[in-house]
């Protein structure tokens, strides 16, 4: 055996490879048929076809194994087989030594012939040049091999892939520090003949990697795209792969359990879940109000009114539509609303939607301790303007020491807010347009409520999901475009509506505005609705009934 290469500082130890290395069974042999899953093996034809590749993917499904053993056939082939230099770029210098570690497990598996001297994987200083024309020496991994290529594991720094020449891996390439100059400098590789993977879970809709994968299915690059996510990888055998490396015995009731319990994982945060697992990218870059400070907010179980209409319902005459939604409001929020305490101030947060969404009404009171509550919450789905505007003036002229309102004022919103405005004056009622611009100046605001424990709302799984929906993007915190599943109604979907409607009802608590000379008539009836509204309200009518209490 030959000395050491001087460059080489020393040899990794097997204790200093991750655990994902370690418990690698010995037995374990990458080059025996079948054991390759259904998208490893497409992953790997792919990139032996073209030389520029991306691989979108959910997060563990082995396409980063299956890179390692492609190049491991690859720097150990000759190269009139192909036979080239890899370099490996991770987001983290752990995410290196894992690769170069699966690396040389395959090479001692497959008994390849390594160059002589090799006694493992070795730590050297990489002359890492940068685009000044200056140089800086940083730690790699390396392999070599005795067709005298390597596989090298290097920081993410841009700088260092400039002028590398052979294939170049970039992984999890959507968390790079600087993903777009990562990018760029692979790009140059192109030049010289060189072959680039790029391979990422998603981090964000705005990401340049999401980016990327959107101009190579228009065409604009030459990239070609493969997407494999966590269901794809179920199908493959995924499950069985797990138990072969835990050593667990594979049965379909264990294979339910390990598939809930990954998605379960998530909780509520169904965005983060549907990003990591499914490929669809978040449109921000985080949830902005945990889950836990919303469900601290939530004390108790208290109404939740939904009026849904079919679309029939809208072609009826104007005072058959009017007297029905009466009947309704008669029947079902008037008793919420002669339960509201008289003694403390009320104001309402109104988020307007016709069709696709729900309009949402939000009433909320100033409690003496200075707490907001939300006393109960009104969903529309599917309502004409009209009726929408007859039922929120019904809320309105009997909301006790009623001192303000804000409204949705965007879009089709608009109509109905002025018309409010009209009604009770301005600036009692706040028409309030949904931009960027609100979003900056207010949900900061709102989200200190949530941090300091001020709100008091109903405990809801939808109102919760539509407050966890939030999130900052792009240093805002506002909706994504993404709907969720109602957990009312599966044939419904939801955008996060109570969240801006409970939003607008805190601002509007906010303003220093006199209080509303109306006031509401005792009702004898108060205490008898207060004990029938012990119980959450929940309402679905449909076009020719009211629904009732459920």
């Amino acid at each position: 055996m030959g000395s050491t290469p001087s460059d080489v500082i020393r040899i990794v130890g097997w204790e200093e490879l991750p655990a994902s290395v370690r418990e690698i069974p010995s037995t374990h042999n990458p080059m025996a048929d079948g054991l390759l899953m259904k998208h490893q093996k497409e992953w790997i034809a792919l990139c032996q076809e073209q030389d520029l590749t991306i691989a979108e993917k959910g997060r563990r499904t082995g396409i980063t194994y299956a890179s390692a053993l492609d190049g491991s056939i690859t720097a150990a082939s000759q190269k009139n087989a192909g036979g080239d230099n890899i370099y490996y770029i991770g987001d983290t210098k752990e995410k290196g030594l894992e690769f170069i570690g699966y690396c040389a497990h395959m090479a001692k598996v497959m008994a390849m012939a390594m160059a002589e001297g090799w006694k493992g994987i070795e730590v050297f200083l990489f002359e890492d040049q940068q685009e000044d024309g200056s140089s800086r020496q940083i730690t790699a991994y390396r392999i070599r091999w005795a067709t005298g290529f390597e596989i090298v594991a290097l920081s993410s720094n841009p700088a260092n892939i400039r002028g590398l020449q052979g294939i170049v891996i970039i992984d999890e390439a959507a968390f790079h520090q600087n993903v777009q100059a990562v990018i760029d400098a692979a790009l140059a590789l192109i030049i010289w003949g060189g072959k680039i993977r790029i391979i990422s879970t998603h981090n964000g809709a705005s990401n340049p990697f999401n980016q990327l994968i959107k101009d190579s299915r228009l065409g604009e690059n030459d990239f070609k795209v493969y997407n494999v996510f966590f269901d794809d990888a179920v199908a493959n055998g995924l499950y069985e792969r797990v138990c072969f490396m835990k050593g667990w015995e594979p049965t379909p009731e264990g294979k339910k359990a390990w598939y809930k319990k990954v998605r379960g994982a998530y909780g509520s945060n169904r965005t983060a879940m549907l990003q990591e697992l499914d490929g669809i990218p978040s449109e921000g870059s985080g949830v902005a109000i945990p889950g836990i400070l919303i469900e601290n907010c939530m004390t108790e179980e208290r109404p939740v009114l939904r009026l849904a209409l079919d679309d029939e319902f809208a072609v009826k005459t104007e005072a058959y539509k009017r007297s029905w939604v009466e009947g309704w409001i008669n029947d079902h929020l008037t008793p919420v609303l002669d339960t509201l305490n008289p003694d403390v101030s009320h104001v309402f947060g109104e988020d307007f939607a016709r069709h696709g969404d729900f309009s949402i009404v939000a009433p909320m009171s100033t409690e003496q301790n200075l707490a907001r509550r939300v006393p109960f919450l009104l969903e529309m789905k599917n309502t004409p303007t009209r009726q929408q505007e007859q039922i929120l003036w019904h809320l309105i002229e009997r909301l006790p020491r009623f001192t303000g309102g804000a409204m949705d004022a965007t879009g089709n919103g608009a109509t109905l807010a002025e018309y409010t405005a009209d009604k009770f004056g301005r600036p009692l009622i706040q028409e309030i347009m949904l931009n960027d611009a609100w979003y900056k100046a207010n949900m900061i605001k709102v989200q200190a409520a949530f941090e300091d424990q001020v709100l008091d709302l109903p405990k809801d799984a939808d109102i919760k999901n539509d407050i966890r929906a939030l999130q900052m993007i792009d240093g805002i915190i506002k909706l994504p475009k993404l709907r969720t599943q109602d957990t009312k109604n599966s044939e419904f979907k939801r955008h996060g509506d109570s969240a801006i409607a409970i939003a607008l009802a805190y601002i509007a608590s906010l303003m220093d505005v006199e209080e509303y000379s109306y006031h509401a008539i005792p009702n004898p009836r108060r205490q008898q609705n207060v004990d029938r509204l012990s119980r959450p309200v929940r309402i679905t009518a449909g076009f020719g009934r009211r629904g009732g209490i459920m």
